[in-house]
């Protein structure tokens, strides 16, 4: 098991996650998300290639439909 800080708090997953399927276990939709891993956004190309390791920090936020 790894150590990752998302949105500001600790989590454990398992020690070869990618970050798309964390965003997967986190029972999020990929195309309603953006993510910054280590202060840089990650482009969602890269997220089925991009393995997570022990001290990575991640924040994710979501897109919010809506409008008049």
């Amino acid at each position: 098991m790894i150590e990752i800080v998302v949105n500001g708090e600790k989590q454990k997953t398992g020690d070869s996650t990618s970050v798309a399927a964390f965003v997967s276990q986190l029972g999020l939709r990929a195309e309603r998300v953006a993510v910054e891993l280590n202060l840089e956004i990650l482009p969602r190309a890269r997220w089925e290639e991009t393995m997570l390791r022990d001290g990575d920090r991640l924040e994710i936020v979501h897109f919010v439909g809506g409008g008049l």
